[in-house]
């Protein structure tokens, strides 16, 4: 199997660029550009707020399924698909590239495998005793939500254009000057620096790209209610959340037409 292919699957199940160049011999560089040239990408954000502990366990799920010799390698692609979205038909489109009909049909069919499914549960059981769930990831995701600004996607350009009427002809001063105005020109930055954790939604409208993060009151008011019930049953506790948590980066709510 080709290097990026392995690589995906350490990636998908959380494992850090540097960690994942360090496996393959290659650079972090090379790692960053399999991940856009093949449409790497992570579960759907909103299942970011549990966050696992990639160290423990990437190694320990990539090790399990290259050990299992009674699955070909589509099936265990199947598997890893699988465990992000607990959706068999989607798991199957993204392992065999198959069409939306076929993938309904034959991912219920490849849960079914006892091989499968024996391998599919053995992985559970391996993810359930590696993840740690706190309040602290969830403290920092809602942060991340409520502090958020669209510059963390997108990004733009100023330029000048002549002002001209609807016949065509330039607008001129009182000097006989062409009349300037200025305008942006508004663009997503590279896919591998932007935190897709932070997009609620994305999508092409009628007047050009409609990028949507996170609503920022929502995240607020969560945050609130969580430092209130630490300060009910710890004022310290409660002190020290908010300290943590303002020294983070994070993110909010809004949606921008790009022209």
């Amino acid at each position: 199997m080709d290097k990026w292919k392995e690589a995906e699957k350490d990636y998908l199940l959380g494992m850090k660029y540097k960690d994942i160049a360090s496996k393959y011999e290659v650079s972090i560089n090379t790692v960053k550009s399999w991940k856009s040239r093949h449409g790497w990408q992570r579960g759907a954000p909103i299942k970011k707020s549990v966050h696992t502990k990639p160290k423990k366990v990437a190694p320990k799920i990539i090790d399990e399924l290259e050990a299992n010799d009674k699955l070909t390698e589509k099936q265990k692609s199947f598997c890893l698909f699988y465990l992000q979205q607990f959706n068999a038909t989607q798991a199957y489109q993204r392992a065999y590239g198959a069409s939306y009909e076929t993938s309904r049909v034959e991912g219920s069919r490849n849960l079914a495998n006892p091989n499968v499914k024996e391998q599919i549960t053995r992985l559970k059981n391996q993810l359930h005793s590696d993840i740690y769930i706190s309040v602290d990831d969830v403290v920092k995701e809602y942060a991340k939500q409520a502090f958020a600004s669209l510059g963390d996607v997108l990004d733009y350009k100023v330029h000048k254009e002549i002002v001209m009427d609807n016949d065509g002809n330039v607008f001129l001063d009182t000097e006989d000057n062409p009349v300037e105005k200025h305008v942006a020109d508004i663009y997503l930055k590279p896919s591998d620096q932007i935190d897709w954790s932070l997009v609620q939604e994305i999508h092409r409208g009628k007047d050009g790209l409609v990028v949507k993060l996170y609503d920022k009151q929502k995240a607020l008011d969560s945050l609130t209610k969580l430092a209130d019930t630490f300060k009910d049953k710890d004022d310290n506790n409660a002190v020290q959340i908010l300290d943590d948590i303002e020294g983070d980066d994070e993110d909010g709510t809004a949606s921008k037409t790009q022209e």
